[in-house]
């Protein structure tokens, strides 16, 4: 069922309410509360060429008892590929995606490019306790040689990457501005495993050992 498709009414819920609860919904329609587990996603987030898919390999070793880890490009099929409002389609389909896999009592670790202003005004946005950010960032030098490196049927031409170094100039200035704000881990000198480890202990303080049991019992 689609969390945001009343079970009671049917009705499409656009703006869900958390019900007076962290693990219900409300439906703005007819007014039925529903049990619905909202965790945090957590989000590594970054530009191309900072490490995020050699990172979401690494982490399903280190997280995946209790995290269920995810890259964003799985999705990134013809039919989500509308450019409309941020690629509105593609980002809402990640929110419900990550959502239902919630219901496992698992928060999501989501790894691609992504920014608050693309999640934030979303109606799924409702469905999670917070959604936290981590974004990787390089060296320009650096990551323009990764880009460069890539091979050509990835389709990294010099004005791809002039963007992408600008999309950083922009992470960078306005990370901590952003709401929520953004971490920033550089990853220039640091070996995929370092990077991973890093990550690692950002998402067990966001979400430590046995908070889904403390938040059970509040």
């Amino acid at each position: 069922m689609h969390p945001l498709i009343c079970t009671r009414c049917g009705e499409w819920d656009g703006d869900p309410d958390a019900g007076g609860g962290e693990h219900l919904l409300r439906c703005a329609s007819c007014g039925r509360t529903r049990p619905f587990l909202r965790l945090p996603l957590l989000c590594v987030t970054g530009p191309s060429g900072t490490g995020k898919s050699t990172v979401a390999r690494e982490l399903l070793g280190r997280l995946g008892q209790r995290f269920v880890v995810l890259e964003q490009d799985l999705l990134w099929v013809g039919g989500l590929r509308d450019p409309a409002d941020d690629h509105r389609l593609f980002r809402s389909t990640w929110l419900r995606t990550a959502a239902m896999v919630q219901q496992s009592g698992r928060p999501v670790v989501l790894c691609g490019t992504v920014a608050p202003p693309e999640l934030e005004h979303l109606p799924e946005r409702a469905l999670f306790a917070g959604v936290h950010y981590l974004a990787l960032t390089c060296e320009p030098g650096v990551l323009t040689a990764r880009l460069r490196a890539r091979p050509a049927w990835r389709g990294w031409d010099e004005e791809r990457i002039i963007e992408t170094l600008e999309h950083q100039d922009w992470l960078r200035t306005e990370a901590s501005r952003l709401r929520p704000p953004v971490t920033l881990l550089d990853t220039t000198g640091s070996a995929p495993g370092q990077t991973a480890a890093a990550v690692h202990r950002w998402a067990e303080r966001l979400w430590p050992d046995g908070a889904l049991e403390d938040a059970a019992a509040s």
